[in-house]
């Protein structure tokens, strides 16, 4: 004998199964004007592959207030054009860990890794734009899995 069992799911609790977390945004400014990066000049004497940019600077707010720490290392991997990247943002409640190329001028685009503290579960992308006066405006847009 044989048995049919059918079920029936609403359209709003399918949509709310399927449904994203929620995209948040964060934008901070990595500043280096006081704290330059370390340069490591591997290889060719001056800029050359395999150089490597070590910093720690001051994470600020788009108000320019101190909300925690830039931390990380770029290796050069085109000269005058771009280094491979990746550090830490590190604040009170939390850190995010960024990833990717990043540019000598103009806008990169990098991926967020992951992080810890409220922070934990993140995706997304983190735009890094160089505004040439020794600050990085880094605009973040996320979601944290649930």
């Amino acid at each position: 004998m044989k048995h049919t069992i059918t079920i029936y799911i609403s359209l709003p609790l399918l949509l709310a199964a399927c449904s994203q977390p929620e995209q948040h945004s964060l934008v901070t400014i990595a500043d280096a004007r006081a704290h330059p990066p370390s340069v490591i000049d591997n290889g060719k004497a001056g800029d050359s592959p395999g150089d490597i940019l070590v910093f720690d600077q001051p994470l600020l707010d788009e108000k320019m207030k101190i909300i925690g720490t830039n931390s990380g290392s770029c290796i050069r991997t085109k000269v005058a054009h771009s280094f491979q990247c990746q550090w830490v943002l590190s604040m009170d409640k939390g850190s995010i860990v960024v990833a990717g190329r990043e540019l000598d001028q103009g806008t990169s685009t990098l991926g967020i890794v992951g992080g810890a503290g409220i922070y934990a579960g993140i995706y997304g992308d983190m735009e890094s734009t160089n505004n040439n006066d020794g600050t990085f405006t880094q605009v973040l847009r996320y979601r944290l899995r649930q």
